[in-house]
């Protein structure tokens, strides 16, 4: 009886092993256990032993059988299998009768019947231990999905930023404990603002390190003030090395310039944003692809400038997928239709999660981390830029446009088109938008040749404003540093066709007799020149070309 007890004491139901013990013949080591004896579950004594009647003697038994042959160096003479709901839970095992007679058959029938009875209790026992062995990893694993959530908690923005003339807002929820869906906000000392959403395939513990890690890389590269386009390619390179197979990153990476309400983009394969405007929503479409899947990829930028009541919406994929109890889908096209239908867009993120409550229905469970950003324009900007010397128009102004203009030969006609197009709504007398268009075309070729030498990779920045009563054309270099003359010279028409002085030289004076007011800044950055019209027809008497 006392070997049965120890054999009891000793089970490890984790590995689905039978633990045996057996009884030593001296008396005085009557209590001592031999140590336990494994069997694997594919040992061939298993399936032996569930189809014995009762007890076995080892001896005679003629098996290749690794835990026959532990049995029989451990002195195992009677082996019992104790079997409960046809699974081997153990074994009673006995050495050689201390009288060195064999077992009768009054003493297998009471083995036999002892370990009928001790079968279901060896069971029960192992049972609990199991569940207290679950209870203990459970507890574990919550522990430190807590303290997971907590750190990644702690990675996102404590508080969105404060721009004068614009309103942030951004939800998070994720799927489980932790997710894999992120957003961030990056400050600029020149005053811009960078943006990112992205979206780890993976849901979990795995998407949230990769999270954690792809939100470090993002901001190390965007530190350098590159493009959002370059940022995101630098970024995918540091995360491909070492991204775990079969997972990549969604992201989409925009930078705002508050004062003109420019919005540069790059996409790395993340959902298209949605813009609200004028009572109607677009998408803003960039090809590229996620990040981690491939080395040197490139990124298609894009721009916009967002108007006064304009609003950009960012999301994840956890809001469009989500599933109704027919299994219908909330899909993009309903997303979008409610962006842009949508009038108080202040309140936009608050109204989207009602309407994905009023979808689902009561009892919904979560099926995807769900994360919205909002950037609104509240109301218009007074034109000023970022440092005094660029201060050159009084308020009153809004921006009508605003986009990058390759350094290449050529492109002033594209700037001319762009701005002719765009100021066209103003009602401009067609002489002015002529005159204005040839100023536009020599400002930019000047700007493109002088200020930036002809590198592709610093654009002309063109804006296009207007106020009650003027239009102005702002071009911008990287030719910073350098000074700027300010006053136009009237060219020597015989000593430039006598070639005793060079043919060049007719640009400032051109431009600054096509437009009414022609100003020109500098700083150690940029060269600025902004070019202004009247929009009033009488004006045109006063030209008097």
């Amino acid at each position: 009886m006392a070997t049965l007890l120890q054999s009891m004491k000793r089970i490890w139901p984790a590995r689905r092993t039978v633990e045996t013990a057996v009884s030593k013949r001296p008396v005085e080591h009557l209590r001592q256990v031999a140590p336990p004896i494994d069997i694997a579950p594919d040992d061939p004594i298993v399936a032996y032993f569930l189809s014995a009647p009762g007890a076995v003697e080892v001896d005679k038994l003629h098996l290749d059988s690794p835990a026959l042959r532990a049995l029989r160096t451990a002195g195992v003479k009677l082996a019992i299998p104790l079997v409960s709901q046809g699974e081997l839970v153990g074994l009673l095992n006995l050495g050689p009768r201390l009288s060195e007679q064999d077992y009768s058959p009054d003493d297998r029938g009471l083995l036999n019947t002892l370990a009928t009875q001790a079968a279901p209790a060896v069971r029960v026992a192992q049972l609990v231990r199991e569940q207290q062995a679950e209870a203990r990893t459970r507890e574990r694993i919550d522990q430190e999905l807590k303290i997971a959530r907590i750190i990644q908690q702690t990675l996102l923005p404590q508080e969105l930023p404060q721009l004068n003339g614009w309103q942030l807002g951004a939800y998070y929820q994720p799927a489980r404990a932790v997710g894999g869906d992120f957003y961030d906000f990056l400050s600029f000392e020149d005053g811009r603002l960078g943006l990112v959403i992205g979206d780890v395939t993976d849901k979990g513990v795995p998407a949230a390190l990769v999270m954690a890690t792809t939100r470090s890389m993002l901001r190390t590269a965007a530190q350098h003030g590159d493009s959002p386009g370059e940022v995101l390619k630098v970024a995918n390179n540091l995360l491909f090395p070492d991204i775990p197979p079969k997972m990549f990153v969604t992201c989409l990476y925009a930078i705002l310039d508050p004062a003109t309400g420019r919005l540069q983009y790059a996409n790395a394969g993340h959902d298209l944003p949605y813009l609200s405007h004028d009572g109607s929503s677009s998408e803003l479409r960039a090809t590229g692809m996620p990040l981690g899947l491939m080395p040197d990829m490139r990124y298609e930028e894009k721009e916009i400038c967002m108007a006064a009541g304009d609003t950009l919406l960012l999301y994840s994929d956890g809001l469009v997928e989500a599933h109704n109890p027919t299994r219908d889908m909330f899909s993009f096209p309903r997303l979008m239709s409610l962006v842009g239908q949508y009038g108080d867009t202040g309140a936009l993120i608050e109204y989207l999660l009602n309407e994905l409550r009023s979808f689902t229905g009561i009892g919904w469970e979560q099926e995807d981390d769900v994360t919205l950003v909002t950037l609104q324009r509240t109301g218009d900007s007074h034109m000023s830029d970022r440092s005094d010397a660029n201060n050159i128009l009084e308020e009153g102004w809004r921006v009508l446009d605003t986009w990058p203009i390759p350094s290449a030969p050529g492109n002033e006609r594209d700037a001319m088109k762009h701005v002719e197009a765009t100021v066209r709504e103003l009602g401009l007398p067609e002489r002015r938008i002529e005159r204005l268009k040839t100023a536009v075309a020599e400002a930019t070729m000047n700007a493109m040749e002088h200020g930036n030498q002809y590198q592709q990779d610093k654009p002309v920045e063109v804006t296009v404003m207007s106020s009650a009563h003027q239009v102005a054309v702002r071009i911008r270099d990287s030719g910073g540093g350098a000074p700027v003359p300010t006053q136009a010279q009237t060219p020597d028409l015989e000593a430039k066709l006598s070639e005793e002085q060079t043919p060049r030289g007719w640009g400032l004076f051109l431009i600054r007799n096509l437009v009414d007011e022609m100003r020109v800044s500098s700083d150690d950055h940029q060269h600025t020149v902004e070019l202004i019209m009247s929009r009033e027809e009488e004006d045109d008497a006063n030209q008097g070309a």
